[in-house]
């Protein structure tokens, strides 16, 4: 699949938006992950706007696609990329954390809002995943379950447990993907608990697997259209990306997992996102 000159526009600057949202959400509250989030948004992004069956005016559709956001902490990124789509009303947006706040610090179950599932203790999204597959493919459905993991939760026993039920029940409605930043809460994921050789061990649990660049639109609209061909086997996408991704000081560190920017880092922040962004309308 290729994309316009004027809609790789388009989407790189909802993006920065987006971003900038995150960053605003976490700032206020004081409270959140803006790392994880910013490493995952082209994907959720991509996700609603290119590749998911979902129905702005009726979020609970029968026919939708699901997502479930199996790395509950980057919640900032999925509130976001609903909000930006009409799901979630943007003021709603600067709630997060609060008390009676529809959007907590993991995402809480709400057909209005379009959050499918309630999580955030790690590795059990692809369990629940595997469960709305095989539910679809009983009910005889063309939906698609998407599942965004993080690479640190793949130490969860739990994830391969799933695995190797969706495997076995050849559950092809049934994409996963990891993003693969390769930072998690307490440093390296190569030093807390080496993944690699990531690819092959998902092939030898029975999926397809897919590499592709997550900062690369092409290659990320390019790889969600192959799995759609892959017939009779669930498929992983292994989407390369980047731990706060845009922010100089928040790229490639662990600093900003769980951590809120103090407003001198929350103004240099979105100063380098407009940057950012003024580049990318003059280049185009």
């Amino acid at each position: 699949m290729q994309i316009s000159k004027a809609d790789e526009q388009k989407i790189l600057v909802d993006i920065l938006d987006i971003k900038k949202d995150i960053l605003k959400m976490i700032y206020k509250a004081q409270s959140g992950h803006p790392g994880g989030s910013l490493s995952c948004v082209n994907i959720i992004y991509l996700l609603y706007h290119n590749i998911m069956k979902v129905n702005l005016q009726n979020p609970a559709w029968e026919e939708r696609d699901i997502f479930i956001l199996s790395k509950g902490h980057a919640a900032p990124a999925l509130y976001a990329v609903l909000s930006k789509f009409g799901f979630i009303k943007r003021e709603e947006l600067f709630t997060l954390r609060e008390f009676d706040s529809k959007l907590q610090g993991h995402p809480v179950k709400n057909p209005e809002f379009g959050i499918e599932i309630s999580t955030g203790s790690l590795g059990m999204g692809l369990s629940i995943g595997v469960g709305c597959a095989l539910s679809a493919k009983l009910d005889n459905s063309d939906k698609n379950i998407y599942v965004l993991l993080g690479d640190g939760e793949l130490n969860e026993g739990a994830i391969w447990e799933a695995a190797m039920s969706a495997s076995h029940f050849k559950l092809d409605n049934l994409i996963a993907i990891v993003d693969r930043n390769g930072l998690q809460i307490d440093g390296s994921t190569e030093e807390i608990m080496a993944l690699e050789p990531l690819a092959e061990k998902w092939k030898a649990f029975g999926w397809e697997v897919i590499e592709l660049d997550g900062l690369n639109l092409t290659d990320v609209l390019q790889g969600f259209e192959r799995s759609k061909t892959i017939i009779g086997k669930p498929k992983v996408i292994i989407s390369y990306l980047i731990k706060g991704s845009e922010v100089s000081f928040m790229q490639h560190t662990r600093e900003f997992h769980g951590r809120a920017p103090n407003k001198e880092e929350y103004e240099i922040a979105l100063k380098e996102l407009d940057n950012i962004k003024e580049e990318l309308l003059r280049g185009f």
